[in-house]
């Protein structure tokens, strides 16, 4: 305002101070000085008069208005040099950077796109008028979430050029603390019997650290519509919240809540009725119809109704229904008769189905996983169905739909699916560190969507100190249009079982294999492979567990000599996958079951059967906090006869424990039973208790006993765990596809169920009980610690600490692991 009575008043001066109008002039010329942004073509737009025009009073005020509006100005002066008009102007300066500190509650991005809003960007002209409302509207803000304290201040620096830094300052501190919330009117329910339902509380516990017990506007909103559903979900019809009052004490740090409410009486449904158009299925929507006269009234269920029928007949293209319950209320007799209104609406089509995000994967892989079609009706169903398809693919981080309707169509829409991928290649690599074996290293790659075709690729390298391997395997999981996969693959391998923390032998084996896998559903596939290994051993250390396997197939005539063994081995699994994501799922479940047997024209027979199955059980709604329980159960034997005797499992067939995949904080294949040497005690004594003089020995109740301390494995496992997977700290949420945290606990064990204790029931007693104990372990292992999983683009990474709870004599702990490559 003071600028403009400043230019009226220039504007009096020059065109006439007396109340009389001035004498109007004919305009020869106009001049805008002081501009440094703004183009002089643009300031003249806003002036409403040119050159020759008749200027007078009002036509200078109108252009002063006018250029005012333009909002590029903070002044504007007006002067006349005989017939020549001159704007002296200043311009409104231009926001350089605006920048925000102390804000935790709100986020940069959030505040940016608030101030965008109101035109506050860099680049604009500041108006100082809006900076005012904004620092207003942000206090209200804080207020609304119990920061009465909170103070928001816009601080503007002047730069050169015209130029200006505007800076938010926040002080945001604490929320308001609910000291007490009582409810006045209530009859029928305690206090303590409504409050527990809603999310505001008050002297909570000092471990209950996920307690809201901080004031918010928008929480006691919702409480109170919780209250409301509470009373109508019992009948209690005409149950309202009379009134609300919120009252803070002095230092503005605590509150006390009262709602006064009327309960009323209880009613009963006395009849439900259907009215509208049906579209056909009148019968099928009155048998789903759960409500039921002569019940208590039930606002829940009346809900769940609602949606119940709009689900179905969105199930058949009728996109859009309007499913609405009338109540018709008897005060009399606290009765009220429903009637259900349904407007199906036209039943919808889909013209396109679109996708976007996709950068590297083909539109084809992702159109392969359509349940809904083009041109058919759109059915809700159909289409939550191909989103969870989309969603488990492992390269695929977030999937997003959206269905729109074509302009001037009612009956059509499209359907436009936005995905975020994600790595889908690995470079794997590991590193880690056990109190026995020191340092490991591993490496590999491998690619779940090679060249953007779906595919899975995999090419591995090894050299560690206990494996020399290569392999390379292909998988096409839509070989036909049905589904119908595709997979091979070939590898070569040196197995040092010595340095793997198993007894000493070697393993040099290669061997190929083709797989063909069918769906039978949405969720349930089952394969069938068909393979040929070939495994050749040497150095074999003979140990009582294998005796027996040893003298079934070696060389009599060379003892020394290695083994070698061909087998063609088929399998089959079958498995069951409801989980909402391919990577770091949250909800769902999987299920796999598998079993192997190699032919009887194999040299050696036997067979193996696994099971793997992992539950999540989200206890938020957002489903960052998720339990995951999992199991993992095998066995296996030999199967048939050879020379007369029973085939045995090959040792190298035995299952191992410990590592990130199984048992955590054990050393990798170290959990099971351990090798049993057997030796005979000689007549001479020897310093060398392992050496056998010739001459006679003492009997066997004498013999020695040698445990080894690495591990043989065994025909049975059963391996468990729960972990509760929480937010990383930190960390943004945006980040909670690709990173996860958890704390886990796993239990499990290794069993040899084929070995006989009796046989050395002739050993004395001390070294019978040393059998007895390290043969096979019957407690159970356990470990507890804390892992974190990201995935990067070099392919996911793992890293965790876990402790053993719970561990035998000679048990090869590990406290901390780092892998790339690897998910658990």
């Amino acid at each position: 305002m003071m600028i403009k009575r400043t230019a009226l008043a220039v504007l009096l001066g020059i065109f006439g101070t007396t109340a009389h109008a001035s004498e109007a002039f004919q305009v020869e010329d106009i001049q805008v000085k002081g501009l440094q942004r703004v183009a002089l073509g643009a300031a003249l737009t806003h002036i409403p008069f040119n050159v020759g025009d008749t200027l007078n009073d009002f036509r200078v005020s109108q252009a002063i208005k006018s250029l005012y509006k333009s909002g590029h100005f903070n002044d504007i002066a007006v002067y006349r040099e005989g017939n020549r008009v001159i704007f002296k102007v200043r311009e409104r300066e231009t926001i350089s950077e605006i920048e925000f500190d102390g804000n935790s509650d709100l986020k940069d991005e959030q505040l940016t796109e608030s101030l965008d809003g109101s035109n506050i960007r860099v680049g604009e002209t500041l108006d100082k008028t809006v900076i005012a409302g904004i620092e207003t509207g942000l206090e209200d803000f804080y207020h609304s979430v119990g920061k009465y304290n909170a103070d928001v201040k816009a601080e503007i620096t002047h730069l050169p050029r015209n130029r200006v830094k505007l800076k938010f300052v926040f002080e945001e501190g604490e929320a308001a603390a609910i000291k007490q919330i009582n409810l006045v009117g209530n009859e029928e329910f305690s206090d303590e019997e409504v409050l527990e339902n809603i999310e505001l509380t008050f002297d909570s516990p000092w471990w209950n650290f996920m307690a809201q017990d901080r004031y918010q506007k928008q929480t006691l909103q919702g409480d109170m519509e919780t209250i409301n559903s509470f009373y109508l979900d019992r009948g209690y019809l005409r149950f309202k919240v009379d009134s609300t009052q919120v009252s803070m004490t002095p230092d503005k740090e605590n509150v006390y809540i009262t709602l006064n409410v009327t309960e009323g009486e209880k009613y009963t449904v006395s009849g439900v009725d259907f009215m509208g158009d049906m579209a056909g299925f009148e019968e099928t929507i009155r048998a789903i119809n759960p409500l039921k006269a002569d019940k208590l009234y039930n606002g829940a269920e009346v809900t769940y109704t609602e949606e119940v029928i709009s689900k179905f007949l969105g199930r058949f293209g009728y996109a859009y229904p309007k499913v609405t319950t009338i109540p018709e209320i008897n005060d009399e007799d606290h009765s009220v008769k429903l009637s259900i209104s349904v407007d199906p609406g036209k039943r919808v089509y889909v013209n396109r189905i679109n996708f976007t995000g996709n950068e590297v994967t083909a539109e084809k892989v992702l159109r392969r996983e359509m349940r809904q079609q083009e041109g058919a009706w759109l059915s809700n169903s159909l289409v939550e169905g191909s989103k969870a398809r989309l969603s488990r693919l492992p390269y695929l981080e977030t999937v997003e739909f959206e269905t729109k309707q074509l302009p001037g169509e009612d009956d059509l829409v499209d359907i436009d699916f936005e995905v975020k991928e994600q790595p889908s290649g690995s470079f794997t690599a590991g590193i880690g560190y056990g109190s026995y074996t020191g340092l490991s290293l591993n490496a590999g790659i491998q690619q779940n969507n090679f060249l953007g075709t779906g595919n899975r690729l995999a090419f591995n390298i090894n050299t560690i100190s206990y494996s020399e391997s290569v392999s390379i395997s292909y998988t096409d999981p839509y070989f036909t249009v049905d589904g119908v996969s595709l997979g091979g693959n070939i590898s070569y391998n040196k197995f040092d079982a010595g340095n793997a923390n198993l007894v000493e032998y070697k393993n040099t084996s290669y061997g190929i294999g083709f797989s063909l896998g069918f769906p039978v559903n949405e969720y349930v596939r089952v394969n069938f492979g068909l393979g040929y290994k070939h495994n050749g051993i040497t150095r074999l250390q003979t140990y009582e567990q294998i005796q027996d396997f040893y003298e079934l197939h070696s060389d009599p005539n060379n003892p020394d000599g290695g083994l070698a063994f061909n087998t063609f081995d088929l399998s089959s699994s079958i498995s069951r996958t409801t989980l909402n994501r391919g990577t770091f799922p949250t909800a769902g479940s999987q299920q796999i079951a598998s079993f192997k047997m190699t032919t009887p024209n194999s040299d050696v027979n036997y067979f193996k059967v696994d099971l793997d199955t992992k539950w999540y059980f989200p206890i938020t709604r957002d489903q960052r906090w998720t339990v995951l329980a999992r199991l993992q159960a095998g066995y296996a034997n030999g199967y048939g006869k050879i020379n007369g005797n029973d085939q045995i499992l090959p040792f190298w067939e035995n299952f191992r424990a410990g590592g990130t995949d199984t048992l955590r904080g054990f050393e990798r294949n170290t959990v099971g039973p351990r090798a049993i040497f057997r030796y005979p005690t000689p007549f001479e004594t020897s310093t060398d208790p392992l050496s056998s003089p010739s001459g006679c020995c003492l009997g066997p109740d004498h013999d020695y006993v040698v445990v080894s301390q690495r591990s043989v494995g065994g025909n049975a496992r059963i391996i468990g765990g729960v972990e509760l997977i929480v937010p990383t700290p930190f960390l943004d949420e945006s980040y909670s596809n690709s990173v996860r945290s958890s704390f886990f606990v796993d239990v499990g064990n290794v069993w040899d169920t084929e070995f006989n204790l009796d046989n050395y029931s002739d050993l004395a007693p001390d070294q019978f009980q040393k059998v007895a104990d390290y043969s096979n372990y019957k407690n159970y292992r356990a470990s507890a610690g804390i892992s974190v999983q990201w995935l990067s683009p070099m392919g996911p990474m793992i890293f965790s600490f876990a402790k053993a709870l719970r561990s035998e004599v000679g048990d090869d702990t590990k406290f901390f692991n780092f892998n790339i490559g690897q998910t658990f």
